[in-house]
């Protein structure tokens, strides 16, 4: 049965015109073409916006497909569904990113603004599309420019320019921002439909982050208390903005040109104009941070499943055994992982406590996953929602945070200018419209350009200031406890400190109807949470045969709006000025990211989040018991506030030499939440080939640029693993003609650089194609060959839960499943590495507790290798890449490639596969203030 590609598309209904020719019958040609010529904004010339206050000498630029325009009209989504129109800026930034992967072998600084936008302040005066001063305000004007469309927003006054971020918001992604922040609330179905893939959306979040309204404010009030004179600001900013969203609601209302998919869910009559644009408050923004914060800036919880695996393996190994084998696997602190702070320096976190207490493994089979969906009907208990709420739970649950980000930073003192060079962003999955958006907002206190996410966008929250830039990559230390509490009473009272609690149950009622957007039949369902003072429930289980709750505690539960204070920062001239002011605004960022800083002389790094301060017996790898003297230290459970590790022991650095980031390690004993810190990880791509860029000198932005497009094209099994599977499989002569074949081609493919590329720009086929489909059918053949024998079935699929086997691009994996570009970031590459080499004879750092392949028998490793690679050989393309809903089956670039997921009415090309950031900057600084 060929795959189905997971959508959270919430227009799959309007994929073909077939679907169209009913509604089309009961709208009003006239309201079509009014639709269509309405204009998005009043646009007349303006003078170019001054930029002395840029110091990046030109040499500053971005990117951020498909376009910076994701609001369109009524007529605009019908004309793009039927013949394939697009929007003005709809997708105009898609090509340009597209064709690096293609035209980076040629590339030099003067071609750089080929495949990016040039990112200076302002915007020249022949460039200029259009200005408008909002709602017809005098103290703030929004420029646009004529290749991107990005909003320019200058004011005189703090409330000007935030209101003016707030309009400019809204004109690019007012609908995408009322979709999250339904999501937020896990009110999605009700808004747009009731798709499987929206059930799984709302469900993926509301698990984690069961907000009330009320819980909402209060984060707001508490984070306003708590940060003086900025919470003050901070305040006042995000009323201007919400008013300047609102102001643009009401006037696209009565103009008539708001987003079309208000008509296509049935909020809006495109007749009548009946129907209304709720405006947003003050604690949508919250709910969005939240959405966004559990997305890419919280790690952990993944204590249970490691406690499964734990189990399976002393059951598999005896206690004192088992321990070491599941050690080994967990890869805690892998002496041979890439490292950004590579100096030696150390910053312990996370570390296994020489005698643990208080932990609270389950007895073995007794877990289960609590609940979330209740009276379900209708198509809300269909199979298609069984499945998707099977996966959003597994999402929600699951330690690993995936395709977040990557970072290349030199040290002036190896560039050829003298000045750092920065090759960094955010990758944060491809939609249409982007999650994130382009702006440059210049006035009081504010001077930045870059990107931020849809609706939260009163500041730049990735970008550049006047002589800095900033970007950051998802860390995934552990923030995230699971307690176990012991239940009383019955299912619903829990034990905390000695008393008999009841929990507190906190339910969201959805249901939804069919509209033109959404087919969906009618159907309903309770999602129901249930919280302690310890966080939500999400299992059941028994610990020595006691009846018990497991909770997730994440330190920046109910603290999202917290973060607020340092993107405030980044974005002040007036704070930022230095690696260590930098450094102070990226410590008030409690989401876990790994920040990079790069100006004309100086670069830097900090890792961020609330670290929470465990008892010293506490091993955070596993669930512990709810009782006091296990919790964080001085835990207030009305605030959820505690102590939190000092900046100091933060991984943090000023001036290294260089510095990488692919969400591998940070630094020497820091532990990330998420499995796979081992001798191959995505980061040893870049880390290679920075390393030999610094020992050679002379680095400029060309040539950092092009190390990140050879990596982001790389198949890093190829790469990093391949090459000593060849050794085991040719150390002795290969004899088997079918095996003899795949190995020439492998070797020739490993030999040409080991790249997912097309033949040439366009051709959608890739250069040794059929070596590529050998590969893809052999790892999950040789991988399971090698290690099941030995770790026995259950451990082998316990350990699978904790890391998966692979992650390929054409596999359903990351934020939006397949076609989703982020590839290669966990998998089981470093185990086989460290196994193979063993077998091979091979030093090895960190081995793994036992020998696997063939029982570590050289001659029945390989084998087993031959005989996989046999069956690889064999299994048609067809099979490997079955086909889904956009693909044919046995299409291998179209299998890669890359879809900008639709979240509107708005749907574009897919390109080919690229495993980079979604917005990226290329930064050189040449001087500073």
């Amino acid at each position: 049965m060929p795959r189905r590609t997971r959508h959270h598309a919430l227009f799959d209904r309007l994929r073909t015109p077939r679907k169209l020719p009913g509604f089309l019958k009961a709208a009003s040609v006239c309201v079509l073409v009014a639709g269509l010529l309405s204009p998005l904004a009043q646009a007349t010339p303006a003078a170019a916006a001054t930029a002395s206050n840029d110091y990046c000498g030109g040499q500053c630029s971005d990117i951020l497909p498909p376009g910076e325009n994701g609001n369109a009209t009524l007529a605009q989504v019908l004309l793009n569904q039927i013949f394939g129109t697009q929007p003005a800026h709809a997708e105009d930034q898609l090509g340009p990113y597209n064709n690096l992967a293609t035209g980076y072998s040629g590339l030099t600084d003067a071609k750089i603004n080929t495949f990016f936008n040039d990112s200076s302040f302002g915007v020249a005066s022949d460039q200029v599309a259009s200005t408008e001063s909002p709602a017809g305000r005098s103290d703030v004007t929004i420029v646009r420019d004529k290749k991107t469309g990005v909003p320019h927003i200058t004011g005189t006054t703090r409330y000007g320019t935030e209101f003016g971020a707030g309009y400019a918001a809204a004109e690019d992604r007012l609908w995408l921002m009322d979709v999250f922040r339904h999501v937020g609330r896990g009110q999605l179905t009700t808004f747009a439909g009731g798709a499987a893939s929206n059930q799984g959306l709302e469900q993926q979040f509301y698990r984690n982050a069961p907000y009330t309204e009320a819980d909402l404010q209060a984060q707001i009030d508490n984070a306003v208390a708590n940060n003086g004179s900025r919470g003050q600001q901070a305040l006042a900013d995000a009323n201007a903005y919400l008013a300047g969203i609102n102001s643009y609601i009401d006037a696209s209302d009565s103009g008539r040109y708001f987003p079309g998919e208000y008509v296509l869910t049935g909020h809006k009559d495109s007749i009548t104009n009946a129907g209304t644009i709720d405006h947003f408050k003050i604690t949508d923004l919250v709910a969005l941070a939240s959405v966004i914060g559990s997305l890419f800036g919280s790690g952990g919880g993944g204590e249970v499943s490691n406690a499964v695996s734990l189990l399976a393996a002393q059951q598999q190994y005896g206690v004192e055994q088992g321990t070491k084998v599941w050690e080994s696997f967990r890869e805690r602190n892998d002496p041979e992982a890439a490292l950004t702070v590579h100096n030696g320096e150390s910053f312990p976190y996370g570390t296994k406590p020489a005698d643990p207490q208080g932990e609270a493994l389950p007895d073995s089979g007794s877990v289960t996953t609590e609940p979330l969906v209740y009276d379900a009907t209708g198509t809300g208990a269909s199979q298609s929602a069984s499945a998707a709420s099977a996966a959003a739970t597994a999402t929600a649950l699951s330690s690993a945070r995936r395709g977040m980000s990557n970072a290349l930073v030199v040290s002036g003192k190896y560039t050829a200018s003298g000045h750092p060079v920065a090759v960094f962003g955010p990758q944060t999955g491809y939609f249409a419209p982007q999650l994130l958006m382009l702006q440059e907002i210049q006035g009081p206190g504010i001077s930045a350009r870059g990107a931020s996410f849809a609706g939260l966008s009163m500041y730049v929250e990735l970008g550049r200031g006047q002589d800095y830039a900033w970007s950051a990559t998802t860390s995934g230390q552990d923030i995230i406890d699971s307690y176990a509490v012991e239940l009383c009473q019955d299912d619903y009272h829990y034990l905390f400190h000695g008393t008999c609690t009841a929990m507190d149950k906190v339910e969201q009622k959805n249901s939804w109807k069919p509209t033109t957007a959404d087919g969906t039949a009618a159907g309903s369902y309770t999602m129901r949470v249930w919280k302690t003072k310890y966080g939500p429930v999400q299992y059941r289980a028994t610990v020595g045969g006691k009846k018990v709750a497991y909770t997730t505690l994440r330190s920046s539960y109910m603290h999202e709006a917290d973060s607020i204070i340092g993107f405030q920062m980044l974005n002040d001239p007036d704070y930022v000025k230095s690696p260590a002011t930098f450094q102070s605004a990226a410590q008030h960022i409690n989401f876990t990211f790994n920040w990079f800083y790069a100006d004309s002389a100086h670069t830097a790094y900090y890792n961020s989040g609330d670290n929470p301060v465990r008892p010293s017996g506490v091993d955070p790898e596993f669930p512990v018991w709810g009782q006091a003297a296990y919790e964080w230290q001085n835990w207030n459970p009305a605030t959820n506030t505690a102590d939190y590790t000092p900046a100091s022991q933060h991984p943090n650095s000023v001036d290294q030499d260089y510095y990488v980031s692919w969400n591998n390690k940070q630094a020497l004993n820091y532990t990330t939440a998420s499995w796979g810190d081992g001798s191959v990880h995505r980061g040893n791509l870049l880390d290679d080939r920075v390393k030999k860029l610094v020992a050679a000198g002379g680095v400029t932005r060309t040539s950092l640029v092009k190390a990140m497009a050879d990596a982001s094209l790389t198949d890093l099994r190829a790469e990093d693993v391949l090459p000593d599977l060849l050794k085991v499989v040719n150390s002795s002569t290969v004899t088997d003609s079918t095996a003899a074949a795949a190995v020439a081609k492998l070797q020739t493919w490993l030999t040409a650089g080991g790249k997912r590329t097309e033949t040439s720009a366009g051709s959608k086929t890739y250069a040794d194609a059929d070596a590529v489909r050998i590969l893809d059918a052999w790892w999950p053949l040789l991988v399971k060959a090698e290690f099941q024998p030995g770790l026995g079935a259950g451990l082998y699929t316990a350990l699978g839960a904790n890391l998966p086997i692979d992650e390929t691009p054409s596999a359903a994996h990351g934020p939006t499943g397949s076609h989703a570009g982020s590839s290669f970031q966990y998998g089981w590459w470093s185990y086989v590495d460290k196994d193979i080499r063993s077998v091979l004879g091979q030093s090895v750092s960190g081995p793994l507790a036992e020998k696997y392949c063939g029982g570590g028998s050289l001659s029945a490793c390989r084998d087993i290798l031959i005989s996989t690679l046999k069956t690889a050989a064999g299994t048609s393309a067809s099979t490997v890449y079955p086909g889904d809903s956009l693909c044919s089956a046995g299409d291998q670039w179209c299998a890669d490639s890359i879809v900008q997921r639709t979240l509107g009415g708005i749907k574009h090309y897919n390109i080919s596969w690229q495993n980079r950031p979604t917005f990226q900057q290329v930064v050189e600084f040449t001087s500073h203030r």
